[in-house]
């Protein structure tokens, strides 16, 4: 992996989708080959310490990242009580949507390719929304996610894909073969780490997977 040549810039970002902000942190670098936007999954947000290791990870290798909150803290709250908004994929997605949207309205961003990260019920809203971007996503990674959650947008998904699972982590290790076998784009990839839990909080394991993303990423945007 590069090593970066000068610290990641971040900056506090407020997202319009629709009539609603997002809450943001977005990391610029210098020379980025490509900006990488992460979706969170199961009540996680930008504060996610498992995502920022990663994001910090991707900015070393020349990759601007954003990380913001897919559900604001209102309906944080009402998704607390009911777990209704992380598993609505597509009302997730479409706000994935937004945000990449708005990366092509600011200055610093409009002419990086971008790239998703996705985990958990996250990876599945990534996978949906790059199914309706098409061509305009370079480049997916999903870590410990549910893909399988796509559902039909995982044949219409035409980016190079890299679904991460741990490998204890049996359960999600089927449903991800199962989401494997049903992308038809060329570039696909599914990496077992050995010994990792759906965590990946073992030593060295999310190190492992940074690695992955790093030089998927940087392999294809």
């Amino acid at each position: 992996m590069q090593t970066q040549r000068e610290p990641a810039t971040v900056h506090a970002v407020q997202i319009p989708a629709g009539s609603t902000l997002l809450e943001g942190d977005l990391a610029l670098v210098p020379d980025a080959r490509g900006i990488v936007v992460f979706a969170h999954g199961s009540g996680s947000g930008r504060h996610s310490p498992r995502n920022r290791f990663v994001a910090n990870q991707l900015q070393n290798a020349h990759l601007a990242t954003l990380l913001f909150d897919l559900l604001t803290t209102d309906e944080e709250a009402v998704d607390a009580d009911s777990g209704d908004l992380r598993f609505n994929i597509d009302f997730l997605a479409e706000r994935l949507i937004h945000a990449t949207r708005w990366l092509s309205t600011i200055a610093e961003t409009e002419r990086l390719p971008v790239g998703y990260f996705g985990a958990s019920t996250g990876a599945a809203a990534a996978l949906v929304a790059a199914a309706q971007m098409a061509t305009n996503i370079g480049a997916i990674v999903s870590r410990g996610g549910r893909p399988d959650l796509a559902g039909s947008a995982l044949n219409h998904v035409k980016a190079p894909t890299l679904l991460i699972v741990g490998g204890n982590d049996v359960p999600v290790i089927k449903l991800n073969q199962m989401a494997f076998n049903e992308l038809n784009m060329p570039e696909k990839q599914l990496a077992i780490v050995p010994g990792a839990t759906h965590l990946f909080e073992e030593p060295g394991a999310l190190e492992e997977v940074s690695a992955l993303a790093a030089h998927w990423f940087t392999q294809y945007l």
